[in-house]
């Protein structure tokens, strides 16, 4: 991310006190949500967003930072197989982008590629939610 809001690329950026996270597999229609620890390493899904209202989607991630009050954000950023940047990729640093203005909180980003299809290839229920979840302990593995 630019500006104040730091980037995954380099997990050594991420202090050691940040112990908290919270992750979103952003969607136009759904985003999926996790809550992790760098303690332990894992990740636990959360009720997906269901909504296709930008505003309501800002609002309802507010309501899972409020409750959880994680140190930073995690949003998982999509690529083509080549690592090229397509349409979704600009709105998932987008919805980064306005969670870190609105919330004040850091916002790191992780390469999302194929965390659908490794989703639902474990038989998730929840797609989004596990989706998340594998964003998260990617992003929890890189600070090991």
């Amino acid at each position: 991310m630019s500006g104040t809001s730091p980037s995954a690329a380099d997990p050594a950026a991420v202090p050691a006190q940040f112990q908290s996270f919270l992750a979103f597999d952003f969607g136009l229609k759904r985003t999926g949500v996790a809550v992790g620890s760098r303690l332990l390493g894992r990740a636990n899904p959360l009720p997906t967003i269901r909504t296709d209202a930008k505003e309501a989607r800002l609002q309802q991630a507010g309501e899972r930072i409020r409750e959880w009050q994680p140190h930073a954000l995690v949003v998982g950023v999509p690529y083509h197989p080549d690592g090229a940047a397509h349409e979704n990729t600009v709105r998932a640093r987008k919805f980064g982008r306005q969670l870190h203005a609105r919330f004040g909180l850091p916002v790191y980003e992780v390469d999302e590629r194929y965390s659908t299809t490794e989703a639902l290839a474990g038989g998730a229920r929840d797609a989004d939610a596990a989706s998340a979840c594998i964003i998260l302990e990617q992003f929890l593995r890189s600070l090991a």
